[in-house]
């Protein structure tokens, strides 16, 4: 068999490889991406990540729709280092829901940030993403920790409140 030489370090060039390395650690921590089902209440947590992403995009074509994604770590009891998902989805196409949807974004974005209303806006998905970036930069860098508590809304839908940023 002929050995063919090929040049992998393209490929490198698109992988931040000490975020890749930290996100292997985790997943190996937490049984290899099988995450445990955190339950409703109220814990210390800090951001991990945080960016503007797309939904998965399923086999009817359906989804691709930007999101707010941010990775929540906790710091202590039972589910210490477990990570908590927060999927902000935004559906641009879905009128009714577009306006509702970012509400809610801009909301934990403002109590994440202790920002006014002023500081957070959607003013389209670049100056958006340009923003989440910011927000995301200053609290990882700066280690914000907070009190979220993770609810239901009685339709069933998870809910995310940041009840306190604690010094």
């Amino acid at each position: 068999m002929t050995e063919q030489k090929f040049d992998w370090s393209k490929f490198d060039k698109q992988v931040d490889l000490d975020a890749l390395k930290d996100d292997v650690k985790t997943a190996e921590e937490n049984g290899g991406g099988d995450f445990p089902e955190i339950p409703l209440g109220k814990y210390e947590v800090k951001v991990k990540n945080m960016e503007l992403g797309q939904s998965k995009i399923k086999e009817d074509k359906s989804g691709g729709d930007p999101m707010l994604k941010i990775q929540f770590q906790i710091l202590d009891g039972e589910f210490k280092d477990s990570l908590i998902f927060y999927n902000g989805v935004m559906q641009p196409a879905n009128e009714k829901a577009f306006g509702f949807q970012v509400h809610k974004n801009n909301e934990l974005l403002r109590s994440l940030w202790d920002a006014d209303h002023d500081e957070v806006d959607f003013n389209g998905f670049g100056e958006y993403n340009d923003l989440i970036l910011d927000i995301a930069e200053e609290i990882i860098e700066d280690e914000w920790e907070y009190i979220l508590e993770k609810g239901r809304t009685n339709k069933g839908y998870e809910t995310y409140e940041v009840l306190e940023i604690l010094d």
